[in-house]
């Protein structure tokens, strides 16, 4: 339940389910190095629907055309709320980030949750970050080094900076872990090492990260609770897999990471994998499933790109220089769910929002 602070022999190389196309590699780049997309955004998969056994070994993210979700336009006036003199501090969410330091840093910065040197200057302010830090952008572990940096001088200064454990950290973690290890992945034999560079992978993330990274990781909570928002990374009902309770989610998740079983971390990389349980008719009744037994009035993930939901796909060959229309996040499943996920891999939005939205 506690939130991480800082958190073999060779095998023969398995043909994989398909072949992968391993994504052009960006060079290293530092802490505020300059990034660019879309030209690293992953492109979607033609398929919408998902077998019994879908496995991720293929790109995911069909474009969705959807009339019923409510895209909240911020006042920028109100962007940042004063801090209050005693008790909690605003709370405030922030969508996938997929390595984008850059417009991460000039997002936190156009809250006030960051200074022009990229130091904590929010007080007692509470931030939760949804997952999904690396692949597909140029400076994944820039982005983790941040978050963790972030997350003392919160600490210090009375607040907090915390991070939920997305996919594609169950993605590194297994590549790094278990590589080109054949597992099982229900649909025919894949890797971890295979999936991570379908899906983004960077050679310059896996050549700079660490041991204190890796622990990080594998430390962080699935799922929280925090001033009746239900917090997640995926719009999915995969989390009651793993137990009727906060904190029997999270030490389940944990456990699974230290018991280091290939199959076992794939079966868990496949469901968080999962996306739009939340969309369609009985969506509003998935949201319940998972607020009646965890808690929460609302739901607040990630994962799923807005652009997709809406049908305003980015450019994936940087020739088209329209960008998505994306001001803020989306309202849908009945006003109870909030979808956080911007498609910044596509030229939308890195979204960091305060709650509770008024809407």
């Amino acid at each position: 339940m506690t939130q991480g602070a800082g958190q073999g022999p060779e095998v023969e190389r398995t043909a994989t389910l398909r072949d992968f196309r391993v994504p052009a590699y960006v060079n290293e780049t530092g802490p505020y190095a300059h990034s660019t997309h879309p030209g690293n955004a992953v492109p979607p998969a033609e398929t919408l629907e998902h077998p019994e056994g879908y496995t991720p070994t293929q790109r995911d993210l069909p474009v969705i055309n959807r009339g019923d979700t409510l895209q909240v336009t911020v006042d920028p006036a109100a962007a940042q709320a004063p801090l209050p003199a005693n008790g909690p501090g605003p709370l405030f969410v922030v969508g996938d980030v997929h390595g984008y330091l850059d417009e991460l840093v000039a997002a936190l910065q156009e809250k006030g949750l960051i200074d022009a040197a990229g130091q904590w200057c929010a007080g007692t302010a509470r931030l939760w970050f949804l997952g999904d830090f690396t692949d597909r952008g140029p400076d994944g572990i820039g982005v983790i080094d941040l978050v963790m940096r972030l997350s003392a001088e919160a600490a210090a200064a009375g607040g907090y900076c915390k991070a939920l454990m997305g996919n594609h950290e169950l993605l590194l973690l297994g590549a790094k872990r278990f590589g080109d290890t054949p597992v099982n992945s229900g649909a025919g034999t894949a890797t971890f090492q295979a999936a991570w560079l379908l899906n983004g992978g960077q050679k310059s993330d896996m050549d700079r990260l660490q041991d204190h990274h890796l622990q990080w990781m594998a430390r962080l909570d699935a799922i929280e609770e925090v001033d009746g928002h239900l917090l997640v990374h995926s719009d999915t009902t995969a989390y009651l897999d793993y137990g009727d309770s906060i904190e029997a989610v999270n030490d389940t998740v944990r456990e699974t990471l230290t018991r280091n079983d290939a199959d076992e971390v794939w079966d868990l990389f496949r469901k968080f994998t999962k996306r739009f349980s939340f969309r369609d008719e009985g969506g509003a009744d998935a949201v319940r499933s998972l607020l009646d037994t965890y808690g929460g009035t609302r739901i607040v993930h990630g994962h799923s790109p807005i652009p997709y939901l809406l049908g305003e796909v980015g450019s994936e060959d940087g020739e088209d220089t329209a960008r998505p229309v994306v001001e803020g996040p989306h309202v849908y499943a009945g006003g109870l769910a909030i979808a956080m996920d911007g498609g910044v891999t596509m030229a939308g939005k890195l979204l960091v929002q305060q709650l509770p939205l008024t809407v």
